[in-house]
């Protein structure tokens, strides 16, 4: 009796059935919304914004001042800034890990019922202010400003809503009203304050090389007991004075501004040779603001080589707790920093 198959024998070969392949359509109903979702959470913006450390720029090669003595630093001094964009679920989730940045709601940002485009608008007002701001104070204190000044008055800023608001902008040059030359702020507002409510007043305006006129009519304003255009206005430079700042936009380069117009104004290097950021806003008295981003924004002046950085001093705590060996000088006043930097090195 021959023994079982599989004892020492061969198996015969059994016939293989052929069979279609199976198309795997149940898979594809199970991943089609999956992908569907993970689609939709790029394309959608959440209603937040990423904050991420800037550009760190050095503020003197930006400074272009004509007819009057400059002088070259050898040192740096940098402004900071802040990155800003409105994220999907997966670039929030990874700022949100990524010590270097911050997810800020959307109010934090944008005004009510402003849209980015407007925001971004808004943030280029707000830098051309500070500029004109900065060099107020830096003139005033080494340039015999505002004594000296030329003709004409610059706006120096606009307030919303007002009757100038989208028709002058900070940094236009007023050089008449009505045909009457204009040459001082006081001149200026006393020619508005007399017009009257609703009476259109003829601007001659220099803006960008360009010579255009507008009308506005002056109002009452609450809070305000005359009529008023709504512009903030200073005397005109007493000699031209440009800052290129380019597409960074908000007020919190104002203290640079003035530092970095100081140093290229006087001899001497205000720098004493090293890299030095800072940031906060400027007013024309010279005190120093507080801002937003400043984590970002150390971040940012520490990866340019910065060893020193100027806060202001409700942001200095802020400023310490993610800086690394790059020292944080707290200061209240344009005159704080100055001091700050003639103590240790630098002249003016």
């Amino acid at each position: 009796m021959p023994p079982p198959p599989g004892d020492g024998q061969p198996v015969p070969a059994s016939p293989i059935e052929e069979r279609a392949p199976i198309f795997p359509w149940r898979k594809i109903a199970f991943l089609a919304p999956v992908a569907v979702l993970l689609i939709v959470l790029y394309v959608i913006r959440l209603p937040y914004f990423v904050l991420q450390p800037g550009p760190a720029q050095d503020v003197e090669p930006l400074i272009h001042v004509q007819q009057h003595q400059v002088y070259v630093s050898h040192g740096h001094l940098l402004l900071t800034a802040v990155n800003i964009y409105q994220p999907n679920v997966y670039e929030a989730l990874w700022a949100w890990i990524d010590k270097t940045q911050s997810v800020v709601p959307e109010r934090d940002i944008l005004g009510p019922g402003e849209t980015p485009q407007q925001e971004f608008q808004r943030a280029l007002s707000q830098m051309d202010t500070s500029k004109i701001d900065a060099a107020v104070v830096a003139l005033t204190k080494f340039a015999g400003y505002p004594a000296k000044h030329g003709g004409g008055v610059l706006v120096e800023s606009v307030l919303s809503g007002s009757p100038a608001d989208g028709k002058l902008f900070a940094g236009d040059l007023i050089t008449s009203v009505g045909g009457t030359p204009i040459d001082d702020p006081d001149q200026l507002g006393s020619i508005i304050r007399s017009a009257g409510v609703g009476h259109q007043l003829s601007f001659e305006i220099e803006a960008a090389g360009q010579r255009h006129t507008i009308s506005v009519a002056p109002a009452m304003i609450r809070g305000v007991d005359h009529p008023i255009i709504g512009i903030g206005s200073v005397a005109n430079f007493p000699f031209p004075l440009d800052i290129d700042s380019g597409e960074i936009g908000g007020p919190s380069a104002g203290l640079m501004w003035t530092l970095g117009l100081t140093d290229v104004l006087t001899p001497g290097d205000l720098t004493g040779g090293k890299t030095i950021a800072g940031t906060g806003t400027i007013g024309l008295d010279g005190t120093v603001g507080p801002i937003g981003g400043i984590a970002e924004k150390v971040v940012a002046a520490e990866r340019a080589g910065a060893v020193v950085f100027f806060a202001p001093a409700e942001d200095a705590a802020d400023a310490r707790s993610v800086a690394g060996d790059m020292a944080i000088v707290s200061v209240n006043t344009y005159a704080d920093a100055l001091t700050w930097l003639e103590d240790h090195g630098g002249s003016a």
